[in-house]
This record gives structure tokens, C-alpha cells and sequence, in this order.
């Protein structure tokens, strides 16, 4: 299963289409358009030459080969690796609901067969993860306040509506019900545990913000330098 990826691409608002072009063109199935809003400070945005925070965020579903494919057609083509274009990476799938669907998205039926050697694969090259919060609408600065303190360059955000239980609320000490905001940051592996950490202190559950955390880890990744490059301050 873990030949199955989800690949995400976050680029600046209106240049949505032409990579959907592009993946529609790859053969890509399932795909998914929608807006966000970039959270990099001023400082990040003048440094790298962004002007705008508005942003297209695409989701989309394929094997591990053809996200190779599209990554390297991402540089190439589309020059995603240029300050400004944005940023595409692709986060392992644990499970697919339906044999037939299975063997559409891995584009092969020996894709169903357990890969022995994948795991160690796996673990030798996660080298980021996909730091996800969900919060009270209106708290994104909080959240990234507390990432950035501890070296975070930007985030995207995704308004939502929640949909949880009653048990969920009392649980969780939260209303899942309302209307959420939920900020994606991608961060390197070694820098995820003290982001994580301080979003917890400065905007976890117990306080307005009451962010709840979960990561993943990120198998492929292309664009925006941000996490490559230092900013001024570095």
C-alpha cells in the first residue's frame, strides 16, 4: 500500500489550472482544486520575492513512480523550484477502500503484493513531515507565531467546517462542530518535534486557539526553498 502516494501542491492563486494541466496530462486521477492563504511573515515573502499569499491548493492520488515523474516535470516544466512558484509533496497512503480502486491509482495489480524491502525505504527517506493543525477559526497567527519561534518559515491555511460527535467534544475538551482553519506546514524531520511542541504551549487545547496536532511524514518533495535556503536573519 505504501507504493500509493497523495500529492499535495500548494503554488500562488491562479496558477492552479496550469498544473492540473499538467497532471491531467500524467494521467493522474481524483483531482482536487481549492484556495488557502499563505502565513510566511514579511520578511520571508520579500526575501523570496513572493507578492501574494493567496494561494491554490491541489490535492491529487498516484503511484510512487509517476509522483517521481511529475515531480522532476514540476522543475522542469513548470519551474517549481523557482522563489515564488510554490511547493508539491507527497505523503504515503496507509489503506484504499476497494480492490478495483487499489489497482487504478497503483496503475499495476503486483502493486497489491507486499514489498519487503519497503519499510527500510520508507524510514531512509523521510527527510520531512506534514505538520497539520486544526484550531478555532481566526488563530492562525497564534499557531504560527509559536512555529516560527522555533524556526519555521511559513504555513498554508484551509478554512473547514467540522463535523465531530458529541463524545469528541467532551473528549476533547473542543467543539468540532464549528468553523475550523487548518495550517499545513511542512517542516524538516529533526525540526518537527519542537514545532509541534510549541504549538502545543502556545495554541494547543487548552488555550483559545485549542489546536490539535497530528503529523506525516512526506516522501517526495519539490519547490519553494524555503526550507533549503537561510533567510537574512540566518
Amino acid at each position: 500500500m505504501k507504493d500509493l502516494r497523495f500529492l499535495i501542491t500548494i503554488t500562488k492563486r491562479g496558477l492552479g489550472e496550469k498544473f492540473i494541466e499538467l497532471y491531467n496530462e500524467n494521467g493522474l486521477p481524483i483531482v482536487l482544486n481549492c484556495m488557502g492563504k499563505g502565513t510566511a511573515s514579511s520578511d520571508i515573502l520579500d526575501y523570496f520575492g513572493i507578492e501574494d499569499t493567496e494561494k491554490d491548493v491541489i490535492f491529487t492520488i498516484t503511484n510512487k513512480s509517476t509522483a517521481k515523474a511529475v515531480m522532476r516535470e514540476l522543475t522542469l516544466k513548470m519551474g517549481i523550484d523557482l522563489p515564488g512558484m510554490g511547493i508539491a509533496f507527497t505523503v504515503p497512503l496507509s489503506s484504499i477502500a476497494g480492490k478495483d480502486l487499489f489497482k487504478y491509482l497503483s496503475g499495476e495489480e503486483s502493486a497489491c503484493q507486499n514489498n519487503k524491502g519497503d519499510e527500510k525505504e520508507m524510514s531512509d527517506e523521510i527527510k520531512y513531515e506534514l505538520i497539520i493543525a486544526i484550531s478555532e477559526r481566526g488563530y492562525t497567527e497564534d499557531i504560527m507565531d509559536a512555529a516560527r519561534s522555533v524556526g519555521a518559515r511559513g504555513g498554508t491555511v484551509l478554512h473547514a467546517k467540522g463535523t465531530g460527535s458529541e463524545h469528541a467534544q467532551k473528549f476533547l475538551g473542543i467543539s468540532i462542530a464549528e468553523e475550523k482553519e487548518m495550517t499545513l506546514i511542512v517542516a524538516k524531520t529533526e525540526e518537527k518535534g519542537a514545532i509541534m511542541k510549541a504549538i502545543l504551549a502556545g495554541a494547543g487545547p487548552a488555550t483559545d486557539a485549542k489546536a490539535i496536532l497530528f503529523s506525516l511524514p512526506v516522501t517526495g518533495i519539490a519547490g519553494l526553498r524555503l526550507l533549503e535556503e537561510p533567510t537574512s536573519e540566518g
